[in-house]
């Protein structure tokens, strides 16, 4: 009898999905087990791009990462976080993957098809790892969630604002002031 288990990991999950038909333009993540496919609307990718470019001004292109796959703690979670700012001694573990605990930020920007799961398990899980600040933008209410002070699997800080107000992280590991006021709506 050969040594096999059955038990489904996030190697085996991506595994798969490498050969799976995904359309393009989709991105692909495992939240809690479930595969989740979301298509990268041109105002998603507007306003990645805009958080990016901004946050040049303190990380290296090197240490910026889009949809990139991260494993994260809890069940199955390998997300392909929208934008993600690495420590400057960020390293990759033993799969050559980037280690959870390298990340200084991450950004999600909401599909209405997954915004479920920027706003619940994904925001647990980022607290839990430990991620000092986790921005979610909504494009279609046109505003900004600021996520800071993780603590026992919640974050004890969060705010929310309109587009147009900047995102003051200039007391957080980010140390940057982000502006709004160009961030496309839905």
């Amino acid at each position: 009898m050969a040594d096999q288990s059955d038990e489904l990991t996030l190697d085996l999950m991506f595994e798969l999905i490498e050969h799976m038909r995904v359309p393009e333009g989709y991105k692909v993540e495992v939240v809690k087990g479930a595969i989740y496919m979301s298509p990268q609307r041109d105002v998603h990718w507007d306003i990645t791009a805009n958080l990016l470019e901004q946050l040049r001004a303190r990380y290296p292109r090197r240490r910026l990462k889009s949809d990139v796959r991260i494993d994260f703690p809890g069940h199955l979670n390998g997300f392909a976080t929208d934008v993600t700012a690495l420590a400057g001694d960020a390293e990759k573990n033993d799969k050559g993957l980037w280690r959870y605990q390298d990340i200084e930020c991450v950004a999600e920007v909401i599909s209405r098809s997954t915004a479920a799961n920027d706003y619940g398990p994904k925001k647990e899980a980022y607290a839990t790892a430990g991620v000092p600040v986790y921005l979610i933008v909504d494009p279609y209410a046109g505003e900004w969630h600021l996520h800071t002070l993780p603590k026992d699997g919640k974050y004890r800080s969060e705010l929310t604002l309109d587009f147009g107000a900047p995102i003051d992280l200039e007391g957080t590991v980010v140390g940057l002031v982000l502006r709004t006021d160009d961030f496309a709506r839905d």
